[in-house]
């Protein structure tokens, strides 16, 4: 089969091009892709230093399956995770299916690579390439392994079913699987992009009774609003490590700090800047997925403050997903209205310049 897909080249740069993709084998399932979120890994991914099908968030139909998929059939709805499980190794028996050592994308050593999946399957010009994150959500068709698939069981547009297999888990779950956010507790989000509004909007749904946005754009901290912030504390970019808005926080939250602050902004500088707005005995959770060397005051620190630094919101796809389905059938997780803008996928540079730009909440590539 040939299809369209985006191509980056792993030196900077992108093209939409022709791929060819073989019939699925084992395990293996051909995803008739209908979505592709768009986030900043996506652009990322054009520097990795290899050619690869570029995206990782997406939802469309099966249309076929390898020999040895077992929950699956043509004509099934489907949403995509990129933690794909192996359900064997160590990590997956003890409950950390994200964490899979021999499928993740980003541990193990396999970071970027897209695990340890073979890639022959999918070729360009004549050439094996890999898919970004084992999916490559960002072309016409993407082959992808079954435990990629979780089914769609409530009535969902594709593109609001695509965001949620990042940012949307990303952020939820780092409220409710990693911090384990309380009801009725202070929270403090860094940053009001794709990934802050879901912490926003993870942190209402957990019942937390103060919810603190903070960002430099003032049209993306409005957005805030929406998914449930409570307060809006609009930030200089001259203040170092956010050191003066903290002093703000601490006089909204009794005078000690919020309960949980969450950076999700990746900026570096920034990485030790929610130890400066959480209480002693508090909870500071790294998001954004910082890896660059940072220096911290271990002043900060003080006392007994806990750092988290977890991964895709310590994502179970076949758990967290239908809790997420659920939800917005209920209409207690915003979805529809994140969906800010779609683009068709011949548009995907200017739905990177509008990304960066911070014009949408989410920007997504649709497929007809």
């Amino acid at each position: 089969m040939r299809c369209q897909a985006a191509i980056a080249d792993g030196k900077g740069h992108f093209v939409i091009d022709t791929i060819e993709i073989q019939p699925p084998q084992g395990d293996e399932v051909l995803i008739d892709i209908k979505a592709a979120g768009i986030c900043h890994t996506d652009w990322d991914s054009q520097s990795w230093g290899k050619a690869l099908v570029m995206g990782h968030e997406g939802a469309g139909v099966v249309a076929a399956c390898g020999p040895a998929v077992s929950t699956l059939r043509p004509g099934d709805p489907v949403m995509l995770n990129w933690a794909i499980p192996c359900y064997k190794c160590f990590q997956c028996l003890e409950g950390n299916q994200h964490l899979c050592e021999r499928n993740s994308a980003v541990t193990a050593g396999n970071k970027i690579s897209g695990g340890h999946a073979t890639f022959s399957s999918t070729t360009y010009q004549g050439q094996s390439i890999e898919r970004a994150f084992s999916l490559g959500t960002m072309a016409e068709y993407a082959l992808v392994r079954e435990a990629a698939c979780v089914k769609i069981q409530v009535p969902i547009p594709f593109p609001s079913a695509a965001i949620v297999g990042c940012g949307v888990m990303t952020g939820y779950g780092s409220v409710i699987n990693a911090a384990k956010v309380k009801p009725g507790t202070s929270v403090v989000v860094l940053g009001t992009g794709g990934v802050g509004l879901n912490v926003i909007q993870g942190a209402r749904i957990a019942g937390a009774g103060k919810i603190i946005a903070i960002d430099v754009n003032p049209e993306r901290l409005e957005m805030a609003k929406t998914y449930g912030a409570t307060h809006l504390l609009l930030a200089d970019k001259a203040d170092t490590g956010l050191l003066q808005t903290a002093q703000t926080v601490k006089t909204m939250t009794e005078g000690r700090g919020a309960d949980y602050a969450f950076e999700c902004t990746a900026i570096p500088e920034l990485g030790a800047a929610p130890l400066a707005m959480v209480r002693n005995a508090g909870m500071a959770i790294q998001v954004s997925g910082i890896e660059q060397e940072i220096n911290i005051d271990m002043n900060l620190f003080e006392w007994d403050k806990l750092y988290l630094n977890p991964l895709y919101g310590k994502c179970n796809p076949q758990v967290d997903f239908p809790i997420l389905q659920n939800l917005y059938a209920r209409g207690v997780l915003l979805l529809d209205e994140m969906v800010t803008r779609t683009y068709p996928l011949a548009d995907l540079g200017q739905a990177f310049a509008d990304m960066h730009a911070g014009k949408n909440a989410k920007g997504v590539i649709v497929f007809d």
